[in-house]
């Protein structure tokens, strides 16, 4: 079965003039595609690409921001039996450079000037099997005469007609190139069947109702294997996804969109569950009790909810003043009408999750891999268990293996790293179970969860083992620390290097009248490095001796996409960092 063919022919027939996707241009206002007319512009794009000499097989690479068009050439590219291969739009010439040489993709979608420039310089280099360049906006100015064409023009005169190659469930459908902390970027080969028995899965794990009437907005990176696959199993179940093209315009987009569901990282949850405390604690000592009071009655409410026991009339009438007073501000702000938010990418601290599921909104914490098109376990609505990353999905196997590694068999796992079997065979057991790479275990309910990357463990020089992943995340749960990377390896105790939440630092410097020259002086000065000391030693007061982070370093400005410091997804690349910045770090010690 063709997933191009499962999404769209499905919906068309379904509800043609419901709405299927939603986008925005610039200052215009929000418009929506109906699915017969999103259906007809898919398949006006995919014989283009057809009657532009793309063939089954071939590889046709998706280089831009999130937006409506990229997600019609996902589908159109699927939909001919291409190969499509994603590559985040923040990639520098280099890194975009190996993906199109490793893939030997033949055609791609762009989205700016910058990512066009770059393809134009491919194109024209001799080893390269790039043919055709696709520009989804005409404010790019492009060169024509080297086969490049704005989208709108490269199917004004092609059929709507669909014609869809058949698939088998095995036939590969996407090459993802992960993003690596660690190593070369690798092509995982996620097939047609992989999405098609996920989705699947998803729906017979939650029995979502009406699901049709949902409606998702889509700001993190298409690129990644969690957004592109949250997004198509919306559109595969029929519910709207609207685009947002630059995420920083999330908190505009929420409140002018009204999503009901939408994926998110837990930096997301950390920075509104931050802002709110931090509001709260900065209010009348009046106002700072009735916010206390209502999260208690949404607490008391949500635990009765979450293990299935009717809520007391009392009790329902107390939540609905709560609501009214607190919870429903809180909830404006993100649109009002959100109720159901997957949360993947890395964990995320029980606090958060208990705090959101009391205002009433569940966030529904996962695990998963690329390789595992996304999902191995996820929180189901009712009976789950905070601080845990929820049960396995149907049909998908858990083991812990050697050195408490969490290993997994099922339908959506892999097929293999594109041109890498020497790769592929290191990451498969002898019995054929997938090694994640993840230390974890199981909790007396079935509940997965995970200790750390087997990778990222640190032994300090006391012989201890410290997680540094749970013990970040921890300390990115106050507003005031953007990000953060531990270091404890071979060292007598726990230092860190912290880049500050400049925006409510720049705050504080105010209300203490402290001089602003620069963060490079900032971040010097003894009163703001007696804040870090302050906060640090809040957050960590429950965490034993030796896994308290005993000196830290405030560093001037954040970790960089561009000079390899964090992945694509914000994930520290710990190598590099540790590199570039020993000098700092043997100062600590």
């Amino acid at each position: 079965m063709n997933l191009a063919a499962a999404i769209i022919l499905k919906n068309v027939e379904k509800h043609p003039v419901k709405s299927a996707i939603g986008f925005k241009k610039k200052d215009e206002a929000w418009k929506e595609l109906s699915w017969k007319k999103f259906g007809e512009i898919v398949f006006k794009t995919a014989n283009a690409l057809k009657n532009a000499g793309i063939q089954e097989n071939d590889k046709v690479a998706i280089y831009s921001d999130n937006s409506s068009e990229w997600m019609i050439f996902d589908l159109a590219s699927m939909a001919v039996g291409a190969i499509t291969v994603p590559v985040y739009a923040t990639n520098n010439a280099e890194q975009a450079e190996y993906i199109f040489n490793d893939s030997s993709a033949k055609a791609v979608l762009v989205g700016n000037q910058e990512q066009y420039d770059i393809c134009l310089e491919l194109l024209q280099k001799e080893e390269s099997q790039l043919k055709t360049i696709i520009v989804s906006k005409k404010s790019v100015w492009i060169k024509k005469e080297f086969n490049s064409f704005y989208l709108e023009d490269f199917i004004a005169k092609s059929s709507p007609k669909p014609e869809i190659c058949k698939k088998e469930y095995d036939d590969t459908a996407t090459l993802i190139y992960t993003s690596g902390t660690t190593g070369t970027p690798k092509g995982v080969m996620l097939t047609h069947g992989n999405f098609i028995r996920a989705f699947d899965s998803h729906f017979e794990f939650f029995k979502f109702k009406n699901f049709e009437e949902e409606l998702s907005l889509a700001f993190l990176p298409l690129t990644h294997v969690f957004e592109r696959s949250w997004s198509l199993l919306c559109l595969y179940g029929g519910a709207r996804v609207y685009f947002l093209e630059d995420p920083k315009n999330i908190a505009k987009a929420l409140e002018e969109v009204k999503p009901t569901m939408m994926c998110a990282v837990p930096r997301f949850f950390q920075k509104v569950y931050a802002g709110v405390l931090e509001k709260a604690e900065e209010s009348s000592s009046v106002k700072k009790k009735i916010f206390d009071w209502a999260l208690a009655i949404g607490w008391q409410t949500a635990e009765l909810r979450r293990n299935e026991m009717p809520v007391p009339f009392g009790l329902k009438l107390k939540e609905s003043v709560a609501d009214m007073l607190v919870f429903s501000k809180i909830k404006e702000k993100m649109g009002g009408r959100l109720w159901f938010l997957p949360c993947g990418g890395a964990s995320l601290s029980p606090e958060v999750t208990k705090f959101f599921d009391s205002v009433g909104i569940h966030v529904t914490v996962g695990y998963g891999l690329t390789e595992t098109t996304a999902t191995l376990t996820l929180f189901p609505l009712t009976h789950f268990e905070h601080g845990t990353s929820g049960k396995p999905l149907p049909g998908v196997e858990i083991r812990i293996g050697e050195g408490d590694e969490i290993q997994a068999k099922g339908s959506g796992i892999m097929k293999g790293y594109y041109n890498k079997p020497e790769e592929t065979q290191k990451v498969f057991t002898e019995d054929g179970w997938f090694k994640t790479g993840d230390a974890g275990k199981f909790d007396d309910k079935g509940n997965l969860i995970i200790t750390d990357r087997i990778k990222d463990l640190m032994k300090t020089s006391n012989g201890k083992y410290v997680a540094p992943q749970q013990i970040e995340n921890l300390l990115t749960n106050n507003n005031f620390i953007q990000q953060i990377m531990l270091v404890a390896e071979g060292r007598q105790f726990v230092s860190a290097l912290i880049v500050p939440n400049f925006e409510f630092l720049r705050d504080f410097m105010k209300k203490n009248t402290i001089p602003f020259t620069s963060w490079e002086e900032a971040v010097k000065d003894d009163k703001i490095i007696a804040l870090y000391k302050e906060k640090i030693k809040e957050l960590q007061v429950h965490l034993p001796e030796y896994e308290k982070v005993k000196k830290f370093t405030l560093m001037p400005a954040e970790f960089d996409i561009n000079t390899g410091e964090i992945t694509p997804t914000l994930k520290v690349k710990r190598n590099v960092v540790l590199k570039k910045y020993a000098d700092i770090i043997e100062k600590m010690y």
